[in-house]
């Protein structure tokens, strides 16, 4: 007995040894990942800094800063929550800031002292990132220095749980190999980078391939190297599960399986889907995940997202049920841990429901989901922000909404939520809001905007600037007031060229909310502080992003008046209003051009350069072309324009002779006193179709043909000076205004569908 006793005493002994050594382990190795990424932020300052890990302390997210002797001292329970406090030591105490547009880390040679300890913590276990739609509209010519950047930027924000879907091509391709497919079979079936979020979504298949397999294999590499780092700094990667979607072609391999097409989506053949309650579901699911566990490892959480903007073939509740079953039988068999992250967007009650509370989480992509669906049942729901729809620009966002914490006031309604999330569609846009956004999980309750703008402006610009701070209250009751969130609005010089421009693509339609002139003012109060502002790249990044909404908001009037006189017959100001519009394009173009973030030819060639052959890099080139010019489409394009962007080398090379020939037609028919007419013409999405008329035909055979168009970048991709260059064109189209903008109210918005649930 006395042995039997000293054997358990051992044993629990050496449990417990083996416990305490792997906690030891991993704080040493969490201290070590900090330390790294603060070398790898401010290198010349990292010996400043003190890492401590305390991972036992607290089951929420915490960090503390203070000063002992002659260090910082950046205190959390892992990376995440160092790193995060690393980011409010640099924003509030050395007014400096991290962004997408452009860093100011302008430095204090002596950093300033803590003489208060700051704590901070969090109540949401989940701080989700991205949507499928980011890493096809912003990240998918990324290479390891800009991924290494982000994810350093994510955690530096608290984000512990982002979406991951680099290298799903080599799991897919693994795949269909084990399932009689060829290489070339498998290859045809995989989209272009460009299109490859839609094919994850399981809304299209082919568009843009067959994938290179050197691409394929890059891409195992980059995304090992992702999860490695994301793994490192403590983060939960959500990876691809497994719902049905199959090629179409999977049904000439498996005759006697329950194979069928779904309904259409935008312009493309249904993709496949294989039934769930199919034998072959769980073989094929099976050997998905087993080969996605072979490449990047797995880590508990897998994406799912059934009937995803399309239609189950049967809608009944029992077939819904069984379909939310075998799909959670699946993830659950393969990863006894696992949990099922499910988005809201095209949510089934009876799929929700065959899953376990406790292993499911809902994303509610816009935060507006669970208010229809009974608070999603009690399920745990990460409250989301979507602010982005298809990587279009304009200036826009509701912060005084964002600033009031919605994140709290869902938590407050509804006990399930346990998590946070910024689920844009796309990034490098609108900075203000996003550092808002990252920002607010960290606040208990609402942020009193005007006096965080002024902070925010003193910080991106590493100067304190009057002026600049007034510029941010212009923009506050501007682009970004009340109204304003949700879907951007539409662009003229992005529209296909119209006598009355409804829209520029599937989204909301034209218009200004408010008054153009508070942008104007915003302008000129930056500008008037150049000489402190200039050597800061924020700086040099919002002046040009001012500018252009100044401009392409006055487009809007220009061409009205053009038009106007079209249909008054008036050629003397048809020419001048038509001559002025076109003008502006090319003004837009030349301010453009200073900025990388604007620029079509940084597009072109970054995705030329994961080409090894001349062949593949003109492939690469026309899926980059095509999503944001006609979108795609396996036949003619239905959503073209929907990922519009006012950039430069874009405008130039494409909208501009758009709007050129429209014109020059419309002269013809002045010159030969004929009339030309839009009564009637055949709408798609709330515009006139792709080949409306003759002339939308031959403009539309011009359209594919530019997308088809190798080597369409410029060089040198980025010229002339940011302030040069919008002093002059402000002063230009400050003059301008005041002939433009004299009658001006701001629009009253009353959108219909704006058809960014494109299941509409």
């Amino acid at each position: 007995m006395r042995i039997h006793f000293r054997f358990c005493a051992i044993i629990i002994a050496l449990c417990l040894f083996i416990g305490n050594t792997g906690a030891a382990n991993q704080e040493k190795e969490w201290k070590a990942a900090s330390e790294a990424l603060i070398k790898r932020v401010v290198p010349e300052y990292a010996k400043h800094f003190k890492v401590c890990i305390r991972p036992e302390t607290v089951k929420k997210d915490y960090f503390e800063i203070e000063t002992k002797g002659k260090k910082i001292v950046l205190t959390g329970n892992n990376p995440i929550s160092v790193a995060s406090a690393l980011n409010y030591y640099l924003k509030y105490y050395c007014h400096c800031q991290i962004s997408s547009n452009g860093d100011n880390l302008n430095m204090p040679d002596v950093l300033p002292l803590v003489t208060e300890k700051v704590r901070k913590d969090t109540p949401y276990t989940y701080r989700a990132c991205f949507n499928y739609c980011t890493f096809s509209y912003t990240m998918p010519w990324w290479n390891w220095e800009r991924w290494q950047r982000e994810i350093d930027f994510m955690a530096m924000n608290s984000i512990n749980m982002p979406l991951a879907t680099v290298g799903l091509e080599a799991v897919w391709y693994n795949t269909l190999l084990k399932h009689r497919f060829t290489d070339e079979e498998a290859r045809r079936f995989l989209a272009g980078p460009g299109h490859a979020a839609w094919q994850w979504m399981q809304n299209l298949q082919s568009y843009g391939g067959p994938l290179p397999k050197s691409w394929i294999d890059k891409h195992i590499i980059l995304a090992k190297k992702i999860i490695d780092r994301e793994r490192e700094l403590g983060m939960t990667p959500i990876q691809q599960g497994f719902s049905g979607y199959v090629p179409r072609e999977l049904k000439d391999k498996y005759p006697e399986a329950k194979i069928r097409l779904q309904p259409g989506w935008c312009g493309f053949k249904g993709a496949g889907q294989l039934d769930p309650t199919d034998a072959l579901f769980a073989t094929l699911g099976r050997d998905f995940l087993e080969e996605e566990k072979k490449l990047y490892g797995t880590y508990g959480i897998y994406a799912a997202d059934p009937f995803h903007e399309s239609a189950p073939p049967v809608n009944t509740p029992e077939y819904l049920s069984a379909v939310g079953h075998a799909i959670y039988k699946l993830i659950k068999d393969f990863d006894p841990k696992a949990k099922w992250a499910m988005q809201a967007w095209s949510l089934r009650e009876p799929i929700v429901k065959a899953v376990p509370q406790n292993d499911l989480i809902i994303l509610d992509l816009n935060g507006e989901k669970i208010k229809g669906r009974k608070g999603f049942w009690g399920y745990p729901a990460v409250e989301g922000n979507l602010h982005n729809f298809g990587g279009r620009i304009n200036m826009h966002g509701d912060l005084r909404l964002l600033a009031s914490n919605q994140y709290m006031t869902a938590l407050k309604q509804y006990p399930n939520v346990c998590g946070s999330g910024l689920f844009m569609e796309a990034i490098e846009q609108n900075p203000v809001y996003y550092d808002l956004a990252f920002e607010m999980p960290l606040h208990k309750g609402e942020v009193a905007i005007e006096e965080w703008l002024k902070q925010y402006a003193n910080r991106r610009y590493g100067a304190v600037s009057p002026s600049a701070q007034q510029a941010m209250i212009c923009l506050l009751e501007g682009p970004y007031r009340p109204g304003t969130n949700g879907t951007e609005r539409s662009s003229i010089i992005a529209a296909r060229p119209a006598l009355n421009v409804k829209k520029s693509g599937p989204n909301a339609g034209l218009g200004i909310p408010y008054s153009p002139l508070l942008v104007i003012q915003a302008e000129g109060l930056l500008l008037k502080d150049a000489d402190k502002l200039k050597n800061s790249e924020p700086y040099r990044f919002d002046v040009i992003d001012v500018q252009r909404q100044m401009m392409t908001n006055m487009g809007q009037v220009i061409h009205k008046r053009a038009a106007e006189a079209f249909l008054n017959r008036d050629k003397e100001a048809f020419a001048l209003h038509s001559k002025r519009f076109l003008q502006m394009l090319e003004d837009v173009d030349e301010l453009l051009r200073t900025r990388p973030e604007f620029n079509f030819d940084r597009w072109l060639t970054s995705a030329r350069s994961w080409g090894d052959t001349e062949e593949e890099k003109n492939q690469l080139e026309y899926d980059a072309t095509s999503l944001v010019t006609i979108w795609g489409a396996d036949g003619d394009p239905s959503i073209f324009d929907y990922s519009w962007r006012e950039w430069t080398g874009l405008i130039k090379g494409y909208y501009l002779p758009r709007w050129t020939k429209f014109y020059a037609m419309l002269q013809e028919h002045l010159d030969n006193g004929t009339t030309y007419s839009e009564e009637g013409l055949r709408q798609t999405h709330g515009r006139e179709a792709f080949r409306a008329n003759d002339f939308y035909s031959k403009l539309g055979d011009w359209e594919l043909q530019f997308v088809s168009t190798p080597n369409k970048a410029r060089t040198p991709i980025v010229q002339g000076d940011e302030i040069e260059i919008a002093g002059r064109m402000y002063k230009k189209y400050t003059a301008l205004a005041k002939e433009y903008y004299q009658d001006f109210k701001a629009d009253a918005i009353k959108d219909g569908k704006t058809y960014e649930n494109l299941g509409e």
